[in-house]
């Protein structure tokens, strides 16, 4: 196939972008059409403040007939290379038909980008930030993705591996049932833990409740996960966009913050209910009746995705995420839950896999995250 990259300059083009994914995978019954404006507004520097210490650049891949067949994006963490002491460039918001001409063009694209950067590693697909979707899904296809997730065809892996792109990391996801009784040993464990280290939960009692935690909340945040993959510390103005979020999206019945004596913020989890069936419903679109969906799905449901879990290094390894658990077990309980989702989370953290020890418990998706030398 005759392939032109053009590179995204326009709010036109951005559309395409963002949309082309929900061209592509329209009639999959395991895609999960991302909000179109939301996916804009991540990838626009006037509205995501991750751009105060990144920057990318977008293409689209076009075959002879001028039809959208690819898209990329290539992205610079400048904050994350000078924590590791690496030049890397990432790759992110990659899609693309069974071709391998496309799939070339567009890494080749990505691939000068860096090198035009002074830049000598690849590496993707991850986003700006921890938080955006990042993998390409390597196990799981018959599996619906939570709404943090991302769906691709089996065909990306193999593309990506004849282009000599190796395996650098896994993230998997968990599916665990609910049982009818959850286990005492959760609150027996959650009450020893508190009382050995004078630890006690966020009295969360209404929603505005929140706001009161927010700064210690994002500050354990960037304690807790400045070691993990992919992770560089939050802005204040990033910090601010994902305060937002919380205030609009959470509820105190999967929210966890945990205190110590000084009612410093050591540990915190927070869970939403699956909104990944509503978003099939809004096809990429809040209006003019794609929020209705999202808004019934937080309010009835029987799934939660389990969104973060950080504990201060100071705490790890010593049962806090029993504390954890135990708050949400009766938001699962009043909320009638039958299965939590965990999202995407390293193959390796077996601090919060091993929460699930002592309920019923599979790994059903796993994506992966590769990286080539140029």
């Amino acid at each position: 196939m005759d392939v032109t990259i053009k590179e995204v300059r326009t709010k036109s083009d951005l559309r395409k972008f963002v949309h082309f994914p929900n061209v592509l995978y329209k009639d999959n019954p395991y895609y999960v059409p991302q909000i179109e404006s939301m996916d804009r507004d991540t990838l626009t520097p006037s509205k995501n403040h991750a751009f105060e210490i990144c920057e990318g650049k977008y293409w689209l891949a076009y075959d002879e007939k001028g039809c959208v067949v690819g898209r990329v994006a290539g992205i610079i963490n400048r904050s994350y290379n000078e924590k590791v002491g690496e030049k890397i460039c990432r790759f992110g918001w990659i899609d693309f038909i069974d071709d391998r001409s496309v799939s070339e063009a567009l890494m080749k694209t990505v691939e000068n980008y860096a090198k035009e950067n002074g830049l000598d590693v690849v590496s993707g697909p991850t986003g700006f930030l921890e938080f955006d979707a990042a993998g390409v899904l390597v196990d799981g296809f018959d599996q619906l993705p939570t709404a943090y997730g991302k769906f691709n065809d089996p065909y990306y892996e193999y593309h990506l591996l004849a282009l000599g792109y190796q395996k650098e990391i896994d993230f998997v996801e968990y599916r665990i049932l609910v049982p009818e009784v959850i286990p005492d040993r959760y609150a027996r464990m959650a009450k020893i833990v508190s009382d050995k280290y004078g630890l006690h939960q966020a009295p969360l009692l209404k929603h505005s409740d929140i706001k009161n935690y927010l700064d210690g909340l994002f500050s354990c945040l960037n304690a807790a996960y400045s070691n993990l993959h992919g992770f560089s510390e939050l802005t204040a103005g990033q910090c601010a966009d994902l305060k937002k979020q919380f205030l609009s999206n959470v509820s105190v019945d999967f929210l966890s913050i945990i205190l110590d004596a000084n009612d410093k913020v050591v540990a915190f989890g927070v869970a939403l209910p699956s909104l990944s069936k509503a978003m099939q419903k809004a096809k990429g679109s809040l209006f003019p009746f794609g929020f209705i969906h999202l808004l019934k799905a937080l309010k009835h449901n029987d799934t939660i995705d389990l969104l973060l879990i950080a504990i201060d290094e100071q705490y790890q390894s010593k049962g806090v995420n029993a504390m954890i658990f135990d708050k949400f077990a009766q938001g699962i309980t009043k909320n009638g839950i039958k299965y939590i989702e965990s999202t995407r989370e390293l193959e390796d953290n077996t601090n919060v896999q091993n929460l699930w020890n002592h309920l019923e418990h599979h790994i059903h998706k796993r994506a992966r995250v590769y990286r080539k030398n140029i």
